[in-house]
C-alpha cells in the first residue's frame, strides 16, 4: 500500500514539475532577452564617452553620468516634482472612484463605469492637447471667455508644473482605477459586512478592512503610475515646451533630436531612473511579504455594493465631476477646435470647416497608421495577458530560486522612459540578424516589452488574494501543473486578465516613445503621427487626427464588451 501511494505521488511530483519548470524557464529566458539586451546597449550607450555611433565603444568614461548633477539638477528636480504630484493625485482619483464604483450602490453605476475608462483610452497626448486649447494664457478657452466678460488677468496657465502633472493624473488616474477596482471587485464582501455588524462607519470599514485587504493592488497601482508618470513624454512635450519647462523625457528627445545626437547623455538620464524604481520595488516587496491579502478561499461568495442611501447621490456628483474634467471638457474643446480654421471659444468669431476631417481622412499613411495600431493592439494585449498572468503565477506562486529577482526584471521597463527604451531597442535590434528593424514585428515585441509592468502590476494585485489552498487541491486531487493552470488558476483570474487585456490593448494603440524610434517607412502607427501632426500642422489638424484616434478606439472596445459582456456577469 505504502509503495502504491509513493509511485502515485512520484508520479503526481513529475507530471507537475515535468512541465512547470521548463514552461517556467523557457518564459523566464524569453522575458529575460527581451528586457536585457536593450539594457546592456543602453549601459554601453551611458559609459560611452566617444563616437556615440560606434559600437563597442572606442572610449568608456563617467561623464554622461556626472553631467546630470553638474549641469542637468534641475531637470532631475521637475522630473520627480511632476512625478510624485501627479502620482499622488492620480491613485486618490483611483482610489475613490474604484470605491465608489464597486462598493457602493450609486446610480448608473455600470454605465459610470464604461466612462471611467474613457479617459485612459483617450491617451496623455490627447488630453495634453485638449487642456491646452482649454487652459492656454490668453488663447485657452476659459481665458478667453474670461476677457470677453471684462476680466483682465488669465485665470489659468497649464504651461506649468502643476498643469503638467494635473492632466497626467487625469489621464492616469483612470489606469489605478482599473487596476484597484479588479483587486476590490475579487474582495470577499462578508469582510466588510462583518465590520459593519460589529458597529463600524462606512468610512471606518473602508479604511480598516477595505484599504488594507486590497493594498496590494493599490501599492502595485502606485508603483506602476510613478514609473509612467516618470517616463510621461507626451504630456510633458506639449505642455512643458511652450513653458520652457523640461523633464527627463522631453529633455531627451531635445538632445536625441540635436545635431549631433548625444546618445550617451541620452541613455544616462534614462537608467539614473532605474535607482528610484528599485527602491520602490523593492518596498512594495517588503510590504506584501510582512502580511497576508487572501480574500479569494473556497468558500463561494458575491460581492455585493454597500447600501449609501442619500450620500449615493453625492458619490454619483463625484463620478461625474471627474467625466466632466477628463472626458466631456477635453473632448468638446477638440470637436469645436477641429471644425475651426483657428481655435477660439468665442463663436461670433469662429470659422467652420469640415476641412481638418478631410485632410486627415485622405492620408493615405494615416489610415494606414490606425490599421497597424489596431492589429498590434489585438495581437499584444492576446498574447500578452496570458503569458504576463503565467509570469506572475512563476513570481509569487512557483519554488524557482531566484524568482524574486524574475519580478525586478519584469519591472525594469517601466524604470527606464520608453523614448530612452526604444533607443535601446534600436541599438540591440538594427544589429540583429533576421530584418526585423522597421517592421510590426519589431513593433510588437518592443510593445510586449515596455507594457510587460503594466501587464504584471494589474494581474499580481488578484494572484496575492488567491488563497493558495485552492491551488493545492487540485495539485493533491491529481491534477497536472498544466490542468491545475487551465481550470483553476486562469479562472479565478479571469478579472485582472481582462483588465490587463484592455490596458494592454489601449495602450499599444496610444503607444508613442517607443515608436518614435522604430518606426519604418512601412509600419507607421498613429501616436508618432499625431506628434508629427502637431509640431507641422498646428492644432486644428491635430486635434481631428486625436479624435478620429479616439472614436476608432473606442469603437474597437465596444465590440469588446460586448463580446466578453457574459464573462463579466459571471465574475460579479
Amino acid at each position: 500500500m505504502q509503495k502504491a501511494i509513493a509511485e502515485h505521488t512520484g508520479a503526481e511530483m513529475r507530471s507537475r514539475f515535468g512541465w512547470q519548470t521548463p514552461v517556467a524557464v523557457l518564459l523566464i529566458l524569453v522575458v529575460g532577452f527581451l528586457v536585457v539586451l536593450p539594457v546592456i546597449f543602453l549601459v554601453e550607450k551611458t559609459f560611452n564617452v566617444g563616437d556615440p555611433l560606434s559600437f563597442p565603444a572606442s572610449q568608456y568614461g563617467t561623464g554622461n553620468l556626472l553631467s546630470l548633477f553638474t549641469e542637468d539638477y534641475d531637470i532631475i528636480l521637475n522630473t520627480i516634482y511632476v512625478a510624485l504630484m501627479a502620482t499622488v493625485m492620480a491613485i486618490f482619483i483611483g482610489f475613490t472612484m474604484a470605491w465608489i464604483l464597486t462598493r457602493t450602490n450609486i446610480p448608473g453605476r455600470e454605465r459610470l463605469e464604461r466612462l471611467m475608462e474613457v479617459p485612459y483610452y483617450m491617451t496623455p497626448l490627447v488630453g495634453a492637447l485638449a487642456w491646452a486649447v482649454l487652459a492656454a494664457p490668453k488663447s485657452g478657452f476659459f481665458n478667453q471667455a474670461w476677457h470677453s466678460v471684462g476680466g483682465k488677468s488669465d485665470l489659468f496657465d497649464i504651461y506649468t508644473l502643476f498643469g503638467i502633472a494635473w492632466v497626467m493624473a487625469l489621464f492616469e488616474g483612470t489606469v489605478a482605477y482599473v487596476m484597484i477596482s479588479a483587486s476590490m471587485k475579487s474582495m470577499d464582501p462578508a469582510l466588510e459586512e462583518s465590520a459593519r455588524v460589529m458597529g463600524a462607519s462606512k468610512l471606518r470599514t473602508t479604511m480598516t478592512v477595505t484599504l488594507p485587504l486590497v493594498l496590494p493592488g493599490v501599492l502595485g497601482a502606485t508603483l506602476f503610475v510613478f514609473a509612467e508618470m516618470l517616463g510621461s513624454f507626451a504630456a510633458a512635450l506639449v505642455l512643458g515646451i511652450p513653458g520652457r519647462i523640461y523633464v527627463v523625457t522631453t529633455s531627451i528627445w531635445s538632445t536625441v533630436e540635436a545635431f549631433p545626437p548625444n546618445y550617451g547623455k541620452a541613455a544616462a538620464m534614462g537608467l539614473s531612473l532605474f535607482l528610484v524604481m528599485v527602491a520602490m520595488l523593492g518596498f512594495y516587496r517588503w510590504i506584501v511579504s510582512r502580511g497576508s491579502y487572501a480574500t479569494i478561499t473556497g468558500k463561494a461568495f458575491r460581492p455585493r455594493p454597500m447600501d449609501m442611501g442619500r450620500f449615493a447621490w453625492v458619490l454619483f456628483s463625484i463620478c461625474l465631476l471627474y467625466i466632466l474634467l477628463a472626458v466631456i471638457l477635453p473632448v468638446g474643446a477638440l470637436l469645436l477646435t477641429s471644425f475651426q480654421t483657428f481655435a477660439t471659444v468665442i463663436l461670433s468669431q469662429a470659422q467652420f470647416t469640415l476641412a481638418n476631417y478631410q485632410e486627415a481622412l485622405a492620408l493615405g499613411p494615416v489610415r494606414g497608421a490606425l490599421f497597424n495600431s489596431l492589429m498590434l493592439g489585438v495581437a499584444v494585449a492576446s498574447i500578452g495577458s496570458v503569458v504576463m498572468a503565467v509570469l506572475v503565477w512563476i513570481i509569487y506562486r512557483s519554488t524557482l530560486p531566484g524568482r524574486g529577482a524574475v519580478e525586478y526584471l519584469a519591472m525594469f521597463p517601466s524604470s527606464v522612459p520608453r523614448l530612452v527604451f526604444g533607443l535601446g531597442l534600436l541599438w540591440a535590434w538594427i544589429n540583429m540578424p533576421g530584418g526585423l528593424y522597421g517592421t510590426l514585428w519589431l513593433l510588437g515585441i518592443a510593445y510586449f516589452t515596455v507594457l510587460l509592468p503594466l501587464g504584471v502590476r494589474t494581474i499580481a494585485g488578484v494572484v496575492l488574494q488567491v488563497d493558495k489552498s485552492l491551488e493545492e487541491c487540485a495539485r493533491v486531487c491529481g491534477a497536472s501543473w498544466g490542468y491545475q493552470m487551465r481550470t483553476v488558476t486562469l479562472p479565478l483570474l479571469k478579472p485582472g486578465i481582462i483588465a490587463a487585456w484592455m490596458l494592454l490593448f489601449a495602450a499599444s494603440v496610444r503607444e508613442v516613445g517607443a515608436s518614435l524610434l522604430l518606426m519604418g517607412p512601412h509600419s507607421k502607427v498613429i501616436g508618432p503621427s499625431i506628434v508629427s501632426t502637431w509640431a507641422n500642422s498646428g492644432t486644428q489638424l491635430t486635434a481631428a487626427m486625436a479624435l478620429i484616434q479616439t472614436f476608432i478606439v473606442m469603437l474597437a472596445l465596444i465590440i469588446l464588451f460586448h463580446v466578453t459582456r457574459d464573462t463579466k456577469k459571471e465574475m460579479q
